[in-house]
Order: C-alpha cells, then sequence, then structure tokens
C-alpha cells in the first residue's frame, strides 16, 4: 500500500506511468466515453481547509471513474471534537477504499497515514501541495513536452507549492529558479531536496530570464490571512506582469494554481493573456488525480 503526501512519495518511473495515465482518461473523457476502473470504490474527503478545486476535482474525477465520494470537514466529524487523529484514521478506513485530506500541518496528514489501512492523499498542507505540481507538470507535457532539463521560474512565496516544485525538480531532471521576497524563502530543510536542483535569485526578473515555465501563487496562503498587509508590502515586486514575461522564453507558460488575485502576484495581461494556460491547469487537476486514485488502489494497468 502507497500514500501519496509528498510529490518524493513516488518515483520518475512511477510519475512517467501516471502522466501516460492521465493522457488516456482525459482522452476517455473528452470522448464522452464512460470509464468505470473504480466501480464500488469509496473515497472519503476530509476538509480543514475550505477548498473549491480540490474538492471539486476529486469528487468528480472519483464519480467519473465509477465510484463513490463521502465529504468531510472538521465541522460535521469527530475531527473538530478532538477525537485522535489515530482514531479517526481507524474508523475511516475501514469503511472506505481511499483518503483525501486538505489540512494545516504535514504532521496531521502523515499521522492519519500512519494509522490507515487504506491510501492516503494529500490534498494541500502547510508545507506540501504535490496534487497541484503534477497537474501543472502534466500540463506542461501536454503544451511543450518533456520537463526535464527545463527551467521553471517560481516567484513569490516559499510555500508548500514552492517545496513541492523542488521535490519536482530534483526527481524530474528540471530546475527551479526561486525568487522571493527577504523573509519569505524557502526552507530547503522542509524541502528535503539537493541545492543542486534550484537556484536562488533576490530579483523576480533574473529568475524569469530564459524560463520556460514561470508560475506563482497568492502571497497569502490559506491560514497566514493575519500577515496580509505586511506581505502585501514585501510582495510589490513580486507581481508577475508582462516585462517578467518577456524575460522567459518567447514560448514560455505562464501558470498560476488559483484562486489568484490580478493586480497582486500577477497582472491581468499575463494570467488571462495567450501564454497563460491556467484553465487547462485547473482541469488537470481532475484528471491526474484520477489516475492517481486508481494507481494507488489497483497499481498498473493495461492502456486499453
Amino acid at each position: 500500500m502507497k500514500h501519496y503526501l509528498q510529490f518524493n512519495d513516488l518515483n520518475a518511473s512511477e510519475y512517467a506511468y501516471l502522466f501516460e495515465r492521465a493522457t488516456f482518461i482525459k482522452n476517455k473523457f473528452k470522448a464522452y466515453e464512460k470509464y468505470h476502473s473504480l466501480s464500488d470504490r469509496t473515497l472519503a474527503l476530509i476538509f480543514e481547509k475550505a477548498s473549491t478545486r480540490t474538492r471539486v476535482s476529486f469528487e468528480a474525477g472519483m464519480y467519473q471513474l465509477g465510484g463513490s465520494v463521502v465529504h468531510l470537514t472538521t465541522g460535521d466529524s469527530q475531527l473538530g471534537r478532538a477525537e485522535p487523529i489515530e482514531d479517526s484514521a481507524k474508523v475511516i478506513s475501514r469503511m472506505v477504499d481511499l483518503v483525501m485530506i486538505r489540512t494545516f500541518g504535514q504532521d496531521k496528514i502523515e499521522k492519519f497515514a500512519e494509522h490507515s489501512r487504506v491510501p492516503v492523499i494529500n490534498g494541500l498542507t502547510n508545507e506540501f501541495h504535490p496534487c497541484q505540481i503534477m497537474a501543472d507538470i502534466f500540463t506542461f507535457i501536454e503544451h511543450r513536452g518533456d520537463i526535464t532539463g527545463k527551467t521553471v521560474a517560481w516567484v513569490g512565496d516559499g510555500n508548500n507549492m514552492s517545496n513541492s516544485w523542488l521535490q519536482a525538480a530534483e526527481l524530474l531532471g528540471f530546475t527551479v529558479h526561486v525568487s522571493t521576497p527577504r523573509g519569505y524563502e524557502v526552507d530547503q530543510a522542509v524541502a528535503g531536496v539537493n541545492s543542486s536542483c534550484y537556484k536562488v535569485f533576490k530579483d523576480p526578473m533574473q529568475a524569469c530570464a530564459g524560463a520556460d515555465l514561470v508560475t506563482t501563487d497568492v502571497w497569502t496562503s490559506m491560514g497566514y490571512e493575519a500577515e496580509n498587509e505586511a506581505r502585501r508590502k514585501a510582495f510589490a515586486d513580486w507581481c508577475v506582469d508582462t516585462d517578467m514575461m518577456r524575460a522567459a522564453k518567447p514560448d514560455a507558460l505562464f501558470m498560476h494554481c488559483l484562486p489568484a488575485h490580478r493586480g497582486e502576484e500577477v497582472e491581468a495581461d499575463v494570467i488571462d493573456g495567450p501564454q497563460s494556460v491556467v484553465w487547462d491547469e485547473a482541469e488537470n487537476r481532475m484528471h491526474v488525480q484520477k489516475a492517481l486514485m486508481e494507481y494507488l488502489l489497483l497499481g498498473r494497468l493495461a492502456f486499453s
């Protein structure tokens, strides 16, 4: 049994299979072909952090695979009433086939997985967001081919997204150019990667120079709202604008995990411009997660 709690929980060979499988499953979806590989399987969705894309992508994806979904929040389960995580994991995992958790600390999801009888998927924690990065790389592959040897510019906060980008870079053989304001740097110890997979730039324009992909996130992630004003001042020069995109390669893509604040972390002309693939990126969360859920439950399958 495998869990998917960080990007590096899988290896390069497994990702190659998942990206190929996601293409296969997406093609079925686009052709309106019924594909029920997870018939009679049940996914539990547990949310301590609110969500739009995570809930819709997992819920719709599981239904499309023929399965069913149980949706839980801390307000309507014992998770919000001080029941030990270990006990919740032991009970819930006896009743479903798969669990997705979107929560705050990585320690919570790791503790749940330790006591779960079924695979657990990280839908987002403060430290990591592996499903989003898997969708981003799949989207890059769709538009530009293999990401090996390419350069990704990360402009903004050294957060869960950047941590997962660094893990992906080390595993799949590309480089991340990181530019963050002082005090908001990536914590290499949290990402757990070798420094050879990324380079740090004080100037975001230099980070974008020659990049194949420019990507960012909101300045204030969920749970850090009290820092909003301080972050707005600190991040003022880290808005991805048309000048940064011009510094990147002519065919560079722009990505954002959404929701986006136009005029803050990205200019409207960029996110709504011709280099932006944010809507493909958002849809692809569903397709890669379908491939992931199928793989965790059934292993590698034949393409037919």
